[in-house]
């Protein structure tokens, strides 16, 4: 166990290079509740998020999830990666949404919300419910047991089905680039639930394996590639960004660097050994500082080194740089994440 956002976090269970080699290879099952979880609903829900969030939430509709960022006003640094659960809508302004923000971020976030969404109803339930990622290629086929309808829900949809009793709010969503499902899940349910998940054959994995599963695929995680400093187009994720949807909350700072042109940007590096690069690493070209490591880690997969860096616009993928590890330059190669494809 380890402290994570003022939870205790499982960090391994049966030790992380097992645990993610089940995910990508079969089902494993995630304790993810230290997600915040912040219901928004009511007049002026739509109106509000689309004020506050950088994407367009014109773009999905009720019963789809959508990844979004929460900006400073004054600076456009990302305060949050977020994910928002469109679940109902009754047709005349009255929305229902699931808002699910990292551990530590969810106090700032619930604060912005409730200035956003002034006359609607703003409910943190982080701690009424549990919060479940089963993923893996057999996700689907061994949570079918526990709960047939939760497998028909695709990836970025979101629907309902029942346990024991319970009504369980199933999120198409996930952080390993497998496929497979979240589980919103009451309290009171929750451990009924996690047994029988892992009787249907789907094994337990901890925090370490999450970690290097979203490393794999490029995914930024707040702290590291998103944060105080960094932008939303500095991490490489304009595509979050709904331009046209008129103004929200640090879109004038965001839109002014994005006309003058990102200073860096986040990229891949694949090292050829298994010496894994860590987070503050110099990262050089022609022997120049270039930039440095914000997450690295030796890849299961692969069976080699690789590591999210910010770098100047200049080193393009394809570039030779070089990777200062403790007393070593280790050569490595600039990509475009992710690392492994699914």
């Amino acid at each position: 166990m380890t402290p994570f956002g003022g939870w205790d976090m499982p960090l391994q269970y049966d030790g992380v290079l097992e645990e993610h080699r089940r995910c990508r290879e079969q089902a494993v099952v995630f304790d993810v509740s230290h997600l915040g979880n912040v219901r928004v609903g009511g007049p002026g829900a739509f109106d509000g998020l689309q004020g506050l969030l950088t994407n367009d939430l014109r773009k999905v509709e009720p019963g789809r999830a959508q990844y979004t960022h929460l900006l400073d006003e004054a600076d456009a640094h990302v305060v949050d990666d977020i994910i928002v659960w469109w679940l109902a809508s009754s047709g005349d302004g009255d929305d229902d949404f699931l808002v699910i923000p990292n551990a530590s971020n969810t106090d700032p976030a619930l604060a912005a919300l409730r200035e956003a969404v002034p006359g609607g109803a703003v409910d943190e339930v982080t701690h009424t419910r549990s919060f479940l990622a089963v993923q893996g290629p057999e996700a689907r086929t061994r949570l079918k047991a526990v709960l047939p309808e939760a497998v028909d829900v695709g990836r970025f949809r979101v629907g309902t089905t029942m346990f024991a009793g319970a009504e369980v709010i199933v999120g198409g969503t996930g952080y390993t680039g497998e496929d497979g499902v979240e589980l919103y899940v009451p309290g009171s349910v929750a451990v009924e639930l996690w047994r029988a998940i892992l009787a249907a054959g789907v094994t337990p994995a901890g925090l370490g394996a999450r970690d290097t599963l979203r490393l794999e695929m490029g995914y930024p995680l707040h702290g590291h590639e998103l944060g105080p400093g960094i932008t939303t187009l500095q991490a490489g994720l304009g595509w979050v960004v709904g331009w046209d949807k008129g103004p929200f909350r640090g879109s004038r700072a965001l839109a002014a660097e994005r006309d003058a042109g990102v200073a860096r940007l986040l990229r891949g590096l694949t090292l050829e050994g298994r010496r894994p690069p860590r987070e503050g690493y110099r990262v050089l070209c022609d022997g120049e500082p270039v930039g440095a490591v914000t997450s690295g880690n030796f890849s299961p997969t692969l069976n080699h080194g690789i590591a999210l860096a910010f770098l100047r616009p200049d080193c393009e993928p394809g570039v030779t740089v070089e990777v200062e590890i403790r007393d070593k330059k280790e050569p490595a190669t600039v990509v475009d994440p992710p690392f492994v494809h699914r």
